[in-house]
């Protein structure tokens, strides 16, 4: 049995048991969280006051890179430390919200509340931070490394990610929240990054990495993992993308530059040159091997599979997520009739032509649409070095490189940023929601329904949707987000007492 400090006010600093002893560590700042200074804050939601503790800008590893970046930004309801609850959590049982703010795999510095985040937020709308307080959470916010910087490359961000993590579990005992019970959130790449999180707890490949840093000697694995738009499996989304696009030759991209979906998302129209059509019809021929390398099954149990065309069952069963979709609109009374990629008859969605829908979506990337030929994705930079800033990471591109110098990714590197390998039976985390909305076009639907798959085939209880014509964002449904949290912590902790 776990035993928890009691939490007493220490003004000015982080919390100091009473009753039941601390673990102490002999380790000095930054990781020993006891010592931490804080703020104390006020916010408005719902027209109720949520009074709470900011600890601001903790290092959280002992020989930091970059520590602009690697830091974290924890925050705790005042309500914890003078024995009150929230949402029914204590200082004990609270979980531990998770956001990352990493977008285009761009370095990022540690959230603050209601600065945001990734949803269309209108004036006076509560970003994910500020309602997980409000439920009666703590929120840690982790900062990250990332692709421009020289010691931001692949595998940087996770590697902080992680080392967050372990800070978070190492202060277990003196910090309000239940270290058991952690949550990731991101969106895009971050939404990639928190799925790879929770893929590899705890996984050995990465221990290297955990030292050099002096991450804190603790594990890594998390409770639950959401998953907005996740731009994962790099190394296969090239072929994944075109085996949606290919035939759409008009697009509307944008520039590497703008990456950071923090920015204004801007586009510019053009069409697939023939070379680019060339390209995209190679690597749509090179995604049935891939897909039905992976023995994937339906819920049912039936074989996820895809014919030389590009055609079948994988294809359904992506098409039958579009269709939940629209149908549940239908329900609401909403009028389809326009969407000429639907088949309907009585009130009731009876196909799905998946090409069409691929047009009235839109492409937004050149072939191939992460590893380009002439190295300009931002993905191609996440894939560089210490001295080399942008490299191929596929064989199909390094093959065709327009640079005859370029060089091609260490296969290692490329497989720690890829969470397929490491999902399996026996891997935490148990809880799953991946959302991509159907006017998303920056990554292949694809990506996320070959993640839900293999997820639930390892025997993961996986909540995938894909909300209505949604374009590529995140934490725009806080309120169905937490109530899915909610039910999987507290069922966790029914399942606990019943033991």
């Amino acid at each position: 049995m776990k035993f928890k400090a009691t939490i007493l006010t220490v003004a000015g600093l982080g919390l100091a048991a009473c009753s039941t002893p601390v673990v102490k560590h002999e380790n000095t700042q930054p990781l020993d969280f006891a010592g931490q200074k804080y703020v104390d804050k006020t916010m408005q939601v719902g027209g109720q006051t949520i009074r709470y503790r900011a600890f601001e800008n903790i290092v959280y590893v002992n020989n930091p890179v970059d520590a602009a970046h690697e830091t974290i930004n924890i925050y705790i309801p005042e309500a914890y430390f003078n024995g009150g609850s929230i949402n029914g959590y204590t200082a004990q049982t609270a979980p531990i919200f998770l956001p990352n703010p990493i977008g285009g795999y761009m370095p990022a510095k540690a959230g603050v509340p209601g600065q945001g985040g990734f949803g269309p937020h209108k004036a006076g709308q509560i970003d994910a931070m500020q309602a997980a307080l409000a439920r009666g959470y703590v929120v840690a916010s982790p900062g990250a490394r990332g692709r421009t910087a020289a010691t931001g490359k692949a595998p940087a961000a996770i590697i902080d990610l992680k080392a967050a993590v372990r800070y978070l579990r190492f202060n277990d005992a003196v910090m309000a929240g239940d270290a058991e019970k952690i949550i990731s959130n991101g969106t895009s790449a971050g939404g990639a990054l928190s799925v790879l999180l929770g893929a590899t707890g705890n996984q050995a490949d990465y221990e290297p990495y955990m030292q050099q840093l002096g991450a804190a000697p603790a594990k890594d694995h998390i409770f639950a993992v959401s998953a907005y738009c996740p731009i994962s499996i790099l190394d296969h989304a090239d072929a994944a993308y075109e085996w949606q696009f290919n035939g759409v030759n008009n697009y509307q991209k944008m520039d590497a530059s703008m990456l950071d979906y923090h920015a204004e998302r801007k586009l510019v129209s053009g069409t697939l040159t023939k070379a680019q059509i060339q390209v995209s019809g190679r690597l749509k021929a090179r995604f049935p091997a891939y897909v039905n390398s992976l023995n994937l099954r339906d819920p049912q149990g039936r074989r996820l599979r895809l014919n030389a065309q590009g055609n079948g069952s994988f294809k359904n069963y992506v098409a039958s997520f579009l269709r939940q979709s629209a149908q549940g609109q239908l329900d609401a009374g909403k009028d389809l009739s326009d969407r000429n990629w639907l088949t309907l008859r009585n009130g009731k969605v009876r196909a799905v032509n998946f090409a069409a829908y691929a047009r009235a979506t839109g492409r937004q990337k050149t072939p191939p649409a992460f590893d380009a030929l002439d190295l300009s994705s931002g993905e191609n930079q996440l894939f560089g070095t210490a001295t080399i800033d942008k490299q191929h990471f596929t064989a199909f591109s390094y093959q065709h490189r327009t640079d005859p110098q370029a060089t091609l990714a260490d296969p290692h590197t490329v497989q720690l940023m890829n969470p397929m390998p490491f999902i399996g039976p026996h891997t935490p985390p148990q809880h799953w929601r991946i959302r991509v909305g159907t006017a998303d076009s920056d990554t292949s639907l694809a990506i996320a329904a070959i993640l839900a798959a293999k997820l639930q085939n390892s025997g993961k209880r996986v909540d995938f949707a894909l909300p209505w014509d949604v374009p590529h964002s995140g934490d725009y449904d806080l309120d169905e987000l937490f109530d899915w949290i909610d039910q999987a912590v507290k069922n966790q902790n029914l399942t606990k007492q019943e033991m």
